[in-house]
């Protein structure tokens, strides 16, 4: 089964972005002309910003350059955000950005110019990676990271914009998460009316995981983790906006939109308040919500059970809320912070407790029709694909395993239903958690890719929602040829981020075409 919109997967050719492609770009920043060698940054620069001002941890990264593959001693030309940026053909949307701000003269319009300017990204990001316009840049459509290090570039200049009238902190923070929930689609999803369609909302993530990696010797190079893109925002951007129609069913209407790899926006409601007023009853009820991100190596995994506790490992912004002492989980009833809690918009009914929601929830995505849509056999399998059946690419998983907290007064932790059967049914029934039992993690972990899972389960059942609620975990996509441990990208990481899309997608269309027709 495959959807309509994805054309075939072929074979990807080399890219490679440097200097020359830069100057192909049309970009014209001043520091292209450098005459030193110091490379190309993606921070912007203008009178209205005031380049002193401490920019974020993942705005720093915005500087950050990796080695030259043919020779590891000397940086490139340019740093890896700014060869993302014009690579996806945004080279000029920052600029236009601050010279709108730097004419900006109140608040007021400071929060309509980011807000339009937060949804001008999230179509182009869409439409280039849906070919709807002329695809521009040397990197592939399909390239989720574009978009990520083009919202990074513009949040950073907010935070060193200096306004001609008083702007509070408060106030700036607030204009700088208006820009990033626009440019991430949550203030574009609209959907159509009606009781004979199906409506499926969907999340991504951001690249994640960005420090770290070979560096070469060249001084101040990265490593090349700074590379990593994400198959769930690449499927985010390929599915928003589209329909698909079962030969026998009634039409699926998607939108979707990309959550950071931040715990803050997570307490802040970012999941919740893109979701729930789509999961309540109206003409735009959606007939399920899934949340989709990576993990590995060479299968989907449908995750069964989703767990409370979270932030054992950083952030793209370097916090974890709950790491380890000395090698022992922290426990939740001595670090509240180790629990996901309930955001005060989305507390639910009087018998709903915000301070002690459920330790585990559960899916109610259709696993047995997912497994048996065979959805990996109409797709390529690309280099290295590691998957034992090579009759299709991905092997699709009832992923049932969790780790729990026996005693939640122990740090003593108890993992069920591993290794996971990879047939369906398994050969027996999975134990499920124990009834008074504390969650370590879920089948995803204790990320935020099993967060988002914890959330979007756990609101629709707080709102009573009848249709689908679930995750799905994708394949492993950093996957480089062997002789490109610095190029930015190549064909063999091209071929991994289409095959987990196009297998993604017709996940999402079996899922859409089970669900229930919302009244």
């Amino acid at each position: 089964m495959k959807s309509p919109w994805f054309t075939a997967l072929t074979a990807g050719s080399l890219v490679l972005i440097g200097a020359s492609a830069l100057a192909a770009s049309g970009a014209t920043r001043g520091s292209l002309a450098r005459a030193d060698s110091t490379p190309v940054s993606a921070l912007l620069t203008s009178p209205c910003l005031n380049q002193t001002v401490q920019l974020s941890v993942e705005e720093k990264r915005l500087s950050s350059t990796l080695p030259e593959n043919s020779d590891p001693s000397v940086l490139q030309s340019s740093s890896f955000a700014e060869q993302m940026i014009t690579g996806g053909g945004f080279q000029n949307f920052g600029p236009t950005v601050v010279d709108k701000l730097c004419a900006t003269r109140s608040l007021k319009a400071a929060q309509s110019l980011v807000t339009a300017q937060g949804k001008k990204l999230w179509t182009a990001a869409v439409d280039r990676a849906q070919k709807r316009v002329a695809v521009k840049g040397s990197l592939p459509y399909s390239d989720d990271r574009p978009l990520y290090w083009a919202r990074l570039q513009v949040e950073a200049a907010l935070t060193q914009w200096m306004p001609d009238f008083v702007l509070t902190d408060a106030q700036r923070t607030a204009l700088v998460t208006s820009f990033d929930k626009a440019s991430r689609g949550m203030m574009s999803i609209q959907f159509p009316t009606g009781k004979n369609i199906k409506r499926v909302i969907m999340s991504g993530f951001d690249p994640y995981t960005l420090d770290g990696g070979p560096a070469g010797t060249a001084p101040g190079a990265v490593g090349n983790n700074i590379r990593h893109g994400n198959p769930s925002g690449a499927l985010a951007l390929a599915m928003d906006g589209t329909t698909y129609t079962p030969a026998h069913g009634k039409p699926i209407y998607y939108e979707s939109y990309i959550l950071p790899v931040d715990y803050p926006q997570f307490q802040q409601g970012y999941l919740e308040d893109t979701v729930g007023p789509f999961m309540e009853s109206g003409p735009q009820q959606v007939s399920a919500s899934v949340t989709v991100s990576q993990a590995g190596p060479y299968e989907f995994d449908l995750e069964q059970w989703n767990g409370r506790y979270h932030g054992v490992s950083i952030g793209n912004d370097d916090y974890a809320s709950c790491p380890t002492e000395n090698g022992q989980p922290e426990l939740a009833i001595n670090n509240p912070q180790c629990d996901s809690s309930v955001v005060p918009q989305w507390g639910g009914p009087k018998n709903f407790s915000l301070n002690n929601p459920p330790q585990w929830t559960t899916t109610s995505l259709p696993i047995a029709q997912m497994i048996d849509a065979d959805t990996g056999a109409n797709v390529p399998r690309p280099p290295g694909d590691g998957w034992p059946d090579q009759s299709q690419a991905f092997g699709v998983v009832w992923h049932t395993s969790f780790t729990e907290f026996p005693n939640c007064t122990s740090t003593v932790t108890q993992t069920e239903n591993s290794p996971v059967p990879t047939q369906y049914p398994p050969p027996s029934p999975p134990t499920p958690p124990s009834a008074n039992s504390c969650s370590y993690a879920g089948g995803g972990g204790n990320y935020l890719s099993n967060e988002s899972a914890y959330r979007n389960t756990l609101l629709a059942k707080r709102l009573g929602f009848k249709g689908f609620a679930g995750h799905i975990h994708t394949p492993d996509m950093q996957h480089f040829n062997s002789t490109d441990l610095y190029n930015p990208s190549d064909g063999t990481f091209n071929k991994w981020r289409l095959a987990i899309v196009q297998q993604g997608a017709d996940l999402l269309d079996v899922v859409g075409s089970n669900a229930p027709t919302m009244p």
